[in-house]
């Protein structure tokens, strides 16, 4: 394998399984409601908002990797728009599924030969520091999305005295 596809099969096992933390996104997100999803806990980031933010910066790297500029604004990473069904939570879902794999079919065909080239511009560090980082950022907040799930199942706040 090559190192690109190394960096590839990290990024699945975050999103998909296999990874040695024996967690990943899509089994956190599996049994989680809308309504968990959509609720705020002493004063944390929503599921669903952390979820956006961390697929955001996959959306903007996977943008560049097809030859794009790289469009993305810290500010912008944390607003989704609202949820407020089922429906409306898995089809926000759906494409970060679809996208995670578009990535890391991209970052496969990476040129290796490229990992240690400046990303775009040389204050964004290297190639191989932006597609490691982004499997960093997104165990980071797949922690915090573990820990928030806890928190929701332990809660006494039920879905009627939760504000969404």
């Amino acid at each position: 394998m090559t190192i690109p596809q190394h960096i590839a099969a990290q990024f699945r096992a975050v999103y998909f399984g296999g990874n040695w933390t024996v967690s990943n996104l899509k089994e956190q997100l599996a049994d989680v409601s809308w309504q968990q999803a959509t609720t705020a806990l002493h004063g944390c980031n929503t599921i669903a908002t952390l979820v956006n933010h961390l697929h955001y910066y996959v959306r903007a790297l996977t943008g560049v990797l097809q030859g794009g500029p790289l469009d993305a604004k810290d500010a912008y990473s944390f607003a989704h728009p609202p949820i407020s069904s089922a429906e409306e939570w898995e089809a926000f879902l759906a494409p970060i599924w679809e996208e995670a794999e578009q990535f890391a079919a991209l970052v496969e065909q990476f040129p290796e030969e490229r990992l240690d080239e400046n990303f775009l511009d040389g204050k964004y560090g290297s190639w191989y520091r932006n597609l490691t980082g982004i499997i960093e950022h997104c165990h980071y907040h797949l922690g915090q999305i573990a820990v928030l799930k806890k928190m929701h199942r332990s809660s006494a706040v039920s879905p009627a005295q939760a504000s969404f």
